[in-house]
């Protein structure tokens, strides 16, 4: 919940130049409801994609505060993401809410962004892989793999500062790579998984050097251009 309908303005206009030339990765902001449409009228014809946070599972009707999967595209986006652990937390989204909302945004044509984790009581419980199919098999339920972007984000790393170790990011990435493969067969190879939890330009350089990391859910450090275009641009190790 940052950034009002200028202040997002200005920002696209810095990050947008910035951003310019880098045509090797794929680059999406999600910036809040109100500024959507403001986003996509700046990112048009740029190498940037916009997305929404969340969306309803309904089309329309007496849902009042909601926003449906027409009325995301309608402000211009290509993208939304669905099952953060923000989402989850403060307003208590089940896994089976999650799967009507993932089922909607696919079936309106929307790319999703999945989010999954732990807390810090379940992976200091050994309960990490656990936590992890459940929300897989429940949230992905009767949903074919296309288009699909899954978010491993641990919940204790998510602005707290703390961030999973690259071995522990890789652990938890091949993990779900494994349980991807069991819906999807050999297709899972093709879903990327992104890294979200505190990512910042510091970290993202090992994340990123890590076989499974495919990129970045990237939250504080994306309000500010310096250091959301510095994670845009990692440098590049050996996988």
């Amino acid at each position: 919940m940052n950034k009002t309908i200028p202040e997002t303005r200005e920002f696209l206009k810095e990050f947008i130049l910035l951003a310019e030339d880098a045509t090797d990765v794929d680059i999406v902001v999600a910036p809040p409801f109100t500024s959507l449409p403001a986003a996509a009228e700046s990112v048009k014809g740029t190498n940037i994609k916009n997305a929404a946070q969340d969306v309803f599972y309904e089309e329309k009707g007496a849902f009042t505060g909601e926003i449906s999967p027409a009325m995301i595209l309608d402000c211009g986006c290509s993208h939304v993401i669905i099952g953060h652990s923000e989402r989850r937390q403060y307003f208590n989204e089940t896994d089976a809410v999650i799967n009507k909302k993932v089922k909607a945004a696919r079936n309106s044509g929307l790319e999703v962004v999945f989010c999954i984790g732990e807390s810090l009581a379940e992976r200091e419980s050994g309960k990490t892989f656990d936590v992890l199919k459940m929300k897989i098999e429940k949230g992905l339920e009767n949903i074919a793999g296309d288009n699909i972007v899954v978010a491993y984000e641990p919940v204790w790393a998510i602005g707290t500062g703390r961030t999973a170790a690259p071995s522990q990011a890789q652990e938890a990435h091949a993990y779900i790579r494994d349980r991807l493969r069991v819906l999807y067969g050999n297709k899972a190879d093709k879903n990327r998984i992104i890294y979200g939890g505190s990512v910042t330009p510091e970290n993202v350089d090992s994340l990123m050097a890590c076989k499974d990391v495919d990129g970045a859910l990237v939250g504080g450090a994306s309000l500010k251009v310096e250091s959301f275009i510095r994670i845009v641009k990692f440098k590049a190790e050996a996988r």
